[in-house]
């Protein structure tokens, strides 16, 4: 298992955010040597966690639990069979692109050391949005994404430090549950009836996924709702 490529996003005007300013950092391009990890302020305010990434929209981006983003090689190799065209690393935003890796069956709380320092987290996965589906520039994207129901993992930063192209990612503990990111992703998106199952991941959720289960939780119990 290793890092293919550590990309990152400058802030740049575009048509498709929702954003007041009208700039995204969704373009994403592989760093040559190494780059920094860290942990940034909480959500709504902390930006990315990778050095010299954009982060615009705080409201879904960025903050201690969504540091970083990596999504699997292979899935993109999926998707360019699929779309007929080449996707480069970084084509889906992803902070981390990777190699042997099953990123959405990662478990969340899952952790990762990648290179001989940094240690990620893996707290949920990406909700697709406008502005990704106007990156990628696909009609329906959104909803395609989402029923392919591999949405890479959202991660914090547990020890910073540096990594670079070609270091080694080994996963260092597995949390005693089974809540995988594909299992949440499809809880908060397609399958809600799974979202009280989720709640014995609460520790490690990211914040957003944790408020839904939550609230899903305590309208319907854990039976099932609409």
């Amino acid at each position: 298992m290793k890092l293919l490529t550590v990309n990152v996003g400058r802030a740049t005007a575009v048509e498709y955010t929702d954003h007041q300013d009208g700039k995204s950092g969704v373009d994403k391009r592989p760093m040559e040597g190494p780059v920094r990890l860290f942990s940034p302020g909480p959500t709504g305010v902390g930006a990315s966690g990778v050095e010299g990434d954009d982060v615009c929209d705080l409201r879904f981006h960025g903050g201690e639990a969504r540091a970083a983003y990596a999504f699997a090689r292979e899935d993109l190799d999926g998707w360019e069979r699929e779309l007929g065209r080449a996707l480069p690393n970084g084509s889906f935003a992803e902070n981390l692109t990777t190699a042997g890796v099953d990123v959405s069956g990662a478990l969340i709380g899952e952790r990762w050391r990648v290179g001989s320092d940094v240690v990620l987290e893996v707290t949920g996965g990406r909700i697709p949005c406008r502005t990704f589906q106007g990156h990628v520039g696909e009609k329906a994207w959104v909803k395609r994404f989402t029923q392919a129901g591999a949405p890479g993992a959202l991660l914090r930063v547990i020890e910073p430090g540096e990594v670079r192209a070609g270091d080694a990612i080994e996963v260092v503990r597995r949390p005693d549950h089974d809540i995988t990111v594909e299992l949440l992703f499809r809880a908060a998106t397609v399958e809600r009836s799974l979202l009280p199952r989720t709640l014995v991941a609460a520790e490690w959720m990211e914040s957003g996924f944790l408020e839904t289960a939550r609230e899903y939780t305590a309208k319907y119990g854990s039976g099932q709702g609409s």
